[in-house]
C-alpha cells in the first residue's frame, strides 16, 4: 500500500528570536578601541589644514593624535584579556581602527610634509599602507590559527608600532628643526623608513607583543634602573627618548635570533629562569 508523502515543511531558524542576527559587543575593550579609531580621524582632519610652507603645528596636532590612538591600541586588548572578554569582533574592529589610524593616517601625514614633492612620491606612501593592510589582514588568520605562540610574538612588525615609529622620528626631526616650516635634508629620511617599514611589516621578522609581562614578579636591579632611568628620560626629552625607544624595538626584532634565551625572557616574558626560581 502506497504511504501518501508527508508535506517537508522548512525548519525554523535555531533561534526564533533572531539572537543569532545580534552581534553582542563588551563594552569597554570596544569603547578603547573606538577612541583608537576617532583619534585617526582627528588626526586626519588636522593633516588637512597643514598647507606646505605654514607653521606644523597642525602635524604636531595630528602627530599627538597617533600617538593617542597607540596607547588607545595598547590597552584595548590588554583590557579584554584581563577581563577575559576577548571576541572575534573585538579583533575585526580592531583592524580596521588600525588600518585608519596607522596605515592611512601616517601614510598621509609623510605624503604632505615630505612626498608630495616627488612625482612618485605617492607610490611610497601607498606601499605603506598596502602593507600595513596585508599586515593586519595576515594578523587576523593567523590568530585564530592554534600554535601561534600564545601571542607572545607577532610576525612581521606590528602596524602600530610602525606608525609610531614614523611619526615619533618626524617629531624629533620637527624639534631639530627647531622654528623653520620645513625639514630640509632630514625629510629624506622618511621615506627610506617608510619602505623599511613596509618590508618588516610583511616580513618573517618575529617581534615580541610584551602582552604577559609580570610587572609584579622580582627582576634584577640592572632592569629595574632601565625603566626608570627611561621614564626620567621620556618625560625630561620626551622627542629623543620615543623615537629612540620605538628604534630600539625595531632593531631589537632584528638582533633577537642571536639574544640568548635568558636575556629575552627577562626583556620580554613573565617567566622566571630556573636559576631566579631557585633564588625566589
Amino acid at each position: 500500500m502506497i504511504q501518501p508523502q508527508q508535506e517537508v515543511r522548512p525548519q525554523k531558524a535555531c533561534s526564533s528570536s533572531g539572537d543569532d542576527e545580534k552581534v553582542r559587543i563588551y563594552f569597554m575593550p570596544n569603547l578603547l578601541t573606538a577612541g583608537n579609531l576617532a583619534c585617526g580621524f582627528f588626526a586626519l582632519t588636522w593633516i588637512f589644514k597643514y598647507q606646505q610652507g605654514e607653521d606644523f603645528e597642525p602635524i604636531k596636532t595630528a602627530i599627538r593624535m597617533i600617538l593617542w590612538a597607540f596607547a588607545f591600541d595598547l590597552f584595548d586588548g590588554r583590557v579584554a584579556r584581563w577581563a577575559h572578554k576577548e571576541s572575534r569582533f573585538g579583533r575585526e574592529f580592531d583592524s580596521l581602527a588600525d588600518i585608519v589610524s596607522f596605515g592611512v593616517a601616517p601614510a598621509f601625514l609623510i605624503y604632505r610634509i615630505v612626498l608630495q614633492e616627488f612625482d612618485l612620491g605617492w607610490v611610497i606612501a601607498a606601499i605603506y599602507l598596502v602593507c600595513g593592510g596585508i599586515r593586519l589582514a595576515r594578523f587576523n588568520v593567523l590568530s585564530t590559527r592554534p600554535g601561534n605562540s600564545d601571542g607572545r610574538e607577532f610576525v612581521g612588525f606590528p602596524i602600530p608600532s610602525a606608525a609610531a615609529l614614523v611619526v615619533s622620528v618626524t617629531l624629533f626631526m620637527m624639534w631639530m628643526v627647531g622654528h623653520d616650516r620645513t625639514l630640509g635634508t632630514w625629510g629624506f629620511v622618511l621615506p627610506a623608513l617608510m619602505l623599511l617599514l613596509s618590508g618588516l611589516m610583511v616580513s618573517n621578522v618575529r617581534y615580541p607583543t610584551f602582552k604577559y609581562i609580570d610587572w609584579t614578579r622580582a627582576r634584577s636591579v640592572a632592569t629595574f634602573a632601565t625603566v626608570v632611568i627611561g621614564g626620567l628620560l621620556l618625560v625630561r626629552y620626551f622627542q629623543i627618548t620615543l623615537a629612540l625607544l620605538f628604534i630600539a624595538y625595531l632593531l631589537y626584532g632584528l638582533v633577537r635570533p642571536w639574544v640568548s634565551k635568558r636575556w629575552q625572557r627577562e626583556i620580554e616574558s613573565d617567566e622566571e629562569d630556573e636559576d631566579d626560581s631557585a633564588e625566589g
